[in-house]
Formats: C-alpha cells, sequence, structure tokens
C-alpha cells in the first residue's frame, strides 16, 4: 500500500536519457491514452551524453543506427561528437512535448510491485525528501552504468604523484592540459577518444598506457552514400535507406567475424599497419590476444589515433603499471613514463536494473534469480521492462525495439482487460535450461566483473539474450504479446 501524496499515472519511466527520451515518444505515439512521467535523477536531459565532458567525447558506432528509428540524423558527421549528439536528444525531446512530462532532480531509489492493486509504488528522492509516485507499468531506461562510480584501480604511490588526476566520468572544466605531458591509462573507447583529442588539443605529448591491446579500425566520420541520398531523397527515406545498410554490414561484419576470426584479425591488422607503417609495432601494441568480438572493437574516425601517432604527438606503452612515482608511472619493465597529467580511463562499473531495490508482493528481487524475457523482462517480475542495448551494435537499435514492446504490452493489457504481464517459467523448463551468464558473448572486464549481479538467459527463445539486432526484430515483430510465456492476468475487480 502507499502511504502519503501519491501522483498516479499509468507509466513511469526511469531516465531522460537517448533511451527515456526516445521510449516516451513511442508512448505518446503509440498509446496516446496512457498517462506517463520521466523521473530524471539529474536536472538536465541527455543521460551519458551531458555526463561525459572530456575532450573529444564523441559515438563509437554511427549515427543512422545511433539515432532513433523515427527521427533522421541529418548531419554530415555520422561519427558525431557528444555535444551534437545531445543537441539531438534535446531537440526530439523539445519537438515531441516530452521535456514537460519530465521531473528532474526526482532519483528513483525503490519500487514496490503489489498485485492486489496491479500497482508499482514508486519512491524517488527529491530535494532531500521521499516523493512517490504509482504506475501500472515501469520502464527503465536509466542506461547500464553507474553515474557516481566508475571502475577505478588503485596503484600504490598515488599520494606520490605531485601531477593531477583525471577519471573522465568526472572532467574538471577547468583542467588546462596545454603543453603539459599526459598519460592515459587505458585501451577502450574511451582512452582512444581521448589520446588523438588531447594531442590535438594542445598536450605536449599524450601517452596512452595499456595493460593489453585492443582491436581498432578507422572509418570515415562523414558516410558518402548517406550525404547522397540525403541530397536526392526525402530525409526520412535517405535515413532508413542508410540504417538499413549499416545495420547489415555491422551484423555481416560481426557474424563474420564470429565465423572466421583469424581471417578477420588478419584484416584488421593489415589496415593498422597500412594507416601506420611498417616500422610501428603493431604486433605488440595492436594484436589482442582474444579473437574479433571476443571484445568490442574499437572505431575511430578518420584515423585519428594514427595520425596522432604518427605525427608524434601521441605514443603507446603496452605494459602493466608497477605504480605511480611523484612525477609519472613506473611501468614493469621499470621505465618511467613521464607526465603532469594523468587520466584513468579503465572503464565503466555496471549498473543493474538502473541501482534499484526492487520487490514483487513483499518479496526482494535478486537479478541472478530471474531469467530474461526477450531481454527486455525478468521472469516471475510483472510489468517491469528494462532498456539495455547491444554490446555488439548501437545502443538505439535495441532501445527503439524495446520501446515499441512495451507499448504492444501496455496496449494489449487495455484491449484484453488485464493488469498484469509477467514471464512465466514452468518449473519442468527450469530443471531442463542450462542457464548462462546475461551476455555470454563477450570477455571484456566491464562485462566479466558485473554479469554475477545480472538476470540470467537459457538455451532457447524468448529466454535467450541475444545481442542479435536481426534476430530481435523478427521474433518481435507482429510476434503474439501472449505467448504462452508472457502471461496475462489479474483483470479488475479479481
Amino acid at each position: 500500500m502507499l502511504n502519503g501524496a501519491v501522483e498516479t499515472f499509468d507509466v513511469v519511466i526511469i531516465g531522460a536519457g537517448l533511451s527515456g527520451v526516445g521510449t516516451a515518444y513511442h508512448l505518446m505515439h503509440r498509446c496516446p491514452t496512457r498517462s506517463f512521467v520521466i523521473l530524471e535523477g539529474r536536472d538536465v536531459i541527455g543521460g551519458t551524453w551531458d555526463l561525459f565532458r572530456y575532450p573529444g567525447v564523441r559515438s563509437d558506432s554511427d549515427m543512422h543506427t545511433l539515432g532513433y528509428n523515427f527521427k533522421p540524423w541529418k548531419a554530415a558527421e555520422a561519427i558525431a561528437d557528444g555535444p551534437s549528439i545531445l543537441e539531438y536528444v534535446n531537440e526530439t525531446a523539445d519537438e515531441n512535448g516530452i521535456r514537460d512530462r519530465i521531473r528532474f532532480g526526482h532519483r528513483v531509489r525503490k519500487a514496490d510491485w503489489s498485485s492486489a492493486d496491479a500497482t508499482w509504488a514508486v519512491e524517488a528522492d527529491c530535494d532531500g525528501k521521499v516523493v512517490r509516485f504509482a504506475c501500472n507499468m515501469l520502464l527503465l531506461c536509466g542506461g547500464y552504468y553507474d553515474y557516481e562510480n566508475p571502475h577505478r584501480p588503485v596503484w600504490d604511490g598515488e599520494r606520490d604523484f605531485k601531477g593531477t588526476v583525471v577519471v573522465p566520468q568526472f572532467w574538471p572544466e577547468d583542467l588546462d592540459y596545454r603543453d603539459r605531458e599526459v598519460a592515459v591509462i587505458g585501451s577502450g573507447a574511451t582512452a582512444m577518444t581521448l589520446v588523438p583529442a588531447m594531442a590535438m588539443g594542445g598536450a605536449r605529448h599524450v601517452v596512452m598506457v595499456q595493460r593489453s591491446p585492443t582491436y581498432v579500425v578507422s572509418l570515415p566520420s562523414r558516410d558518402k552514400i548517406a550525404n547522397f541520398l540525403r541530397r536526392v531523397l526525402p530525409d526520412r527515406l535517405a535515413y532508413a535507406i542508410t540504417r538499413w545498410k549499416n545495420v547489415i554490414r555491422v551484423s555481416r561484419f560481426y557474424r563474420i567475424s564470429r565465423r572466421k576470426p583469424e581471417r578477420v584479425k588478419t584484416l584488421l591488422l593489415r589496415l593498422v599497419r597500412k594507416a601506420l607503417g611498417p616500422e610501428f609495432d603493431v604486433e605488440k601494441h595492436f594484436t589482442p590476444h582474444y579473437a574479433p568480438w571476443d571484445q568490442r572493437i574499437c572505431l575511430i574516425p578518420d584515423n585519428d589515433l594514427f595520425d596522432a601517432i604518427k605525427s608524434g604527438q601521441a605514443s603507446i606503452r603496452t605494459e602493466e603499471i608497477d605504480r605511480f612515482t611523484d612525477d609519472g608511472l613506473r611501468l614493469a619493465s621499470g621505465e618511467v613514463v613521464r607526465a603532469d597529467v594523468i587520466v584513468v580511463a579503465t572503464g565503466l562499473r555496471l549498473q543493474v536494473l538502473n541501482g534499484l531495490s526492487l520487490s514483487v508482493d513483499g518479496r526482494t528481487v535478486n537479478a541472478p534469480d530471474h531469467l530474461s524475457y526477450q531481454g527486455m523482462m525478468l521472469s516471475d517480475v510483472p510489468n517491469l521492462i528494462l532498456t539495455f542495448g547491444y554490446i555488439n551494435a548501437s545502443w538505439t537499435l535495441r532501445a527503439d525495439l524495446t520501446a515499441e514492446f512495451a507499448c504492444q504490452v501496455v496496449n494489449e493489457l487495455e484491449r484484453t482487460g488485464n493488469r498484469q504481464a509477467t514471464p512465466r517459467l514452468t518449473e519442468e523448463a527450469m530443471r531442463e535450461m542450462p542457464l548462462k551468464p546475461w551476455i555470454d558473448c563477450f570477455s571484456s572486464g566491464y562485462i566479466q566483473r558485473a554479469m554475477h549481479r545480472f538476470p540470467k538467459q537459457g538455451d532457447r527463445d524468448p529466454w535467450r539474450n541475444t545481442q542479435d539486432y536481426l534476430a530481435d526484430r523478427k521474433s518481435l515483430k507482429g510476434a503474439p504479446i501472449a505467448d504462452g510465456v508472457l502471461q496475462l492476468s489479474n483483470p479488475q475487480g479479481s
């Protein structure tokens, strides 16, 4: 039961970032009679794209698939910078009246489902007070990582360092790195964005210090086909064609990588050698010990990282860090990388269920005890839908699919007079089905560190989390909501 003043909506969306704004659009157009509110813990729209302010922050996939399926990306740059993406999200919100549906400064902490009331009781912190909401459907669109707590290893000697240590997630606005020596610890997308951006931004020299290499591929920041199509076709048609072109290209590359990893590895390394020249040690610095797409392949635009290395503005050290020193980093070999600024770009900390505490009829929801239904819901948890994008493709491809599915569930409940949609797994199926981690196709550290806290997946539909947009789209488009697993129940007055 809810106590105190409570605002009631049909749907509550958590998060006003890329996913939350897109989900709101789909609700407004597919479920026009349903009321909803967006609860956003921060004071602005944009989520990741407002939080991250480090130099060069940009997309690591093309904007024709990272953009919404309903709003064409019109800029010439397909690999866009953070401010441009933030403007796109804000523009979407303002064009559709979504900003008026957002309650800023409302950080949701817990939600409790009552089957008797067919209601989620949602509690949020706002200006030091607890604010309460009630809804029938709860949509978690708050992203996949902890905004307050990045993955932050600690090294011996950090207190000895006399320079400045920075974490990209909390980039200080007043940091002046011009004409200073910079060391960037890490080998992921953030590090590979920072190194050329800081090198071109006036740093005296930037060193990327990586424990092990990552596969890297360079693509043009501008999609010539997309820009041509936009000149000769209506925006929506040009965007749709480009979107499908890129979906198929990325999907095909991923599948070839899984089937013929050595062939793809040879191709990727050949491209790096071509960019850096025969004298550069590609084997040491750009040849991982794993197969392509065992971890995410880093995309760089227009050879920017390679150009920074060739120009001498940047360099790479591939070695374990022994400790911090007063003037930089001492590597395991004893070599010291001198630095005035050290950037710790060591990755994100994944967050389960947007960090919420959940319960169903007084029983705490412990995510690992549940199976993932369609990668979007949890077994035995009613009226809860989670948005979590693809690891091997653009986030928004999955976010759009999830929003469309959520709208189908909302409409089907209304059509049938039911109030509850719950994925149910029979005891027999539970006994027979092997269980796997929610994401089992990636060896990346940030994934492996967190999977024990996430739901499980099975080995058959609809309990698989496929990480395959084309397969997901095929299985969801036109499929009945009441599929024998997702059970509709709890009509009014029952």
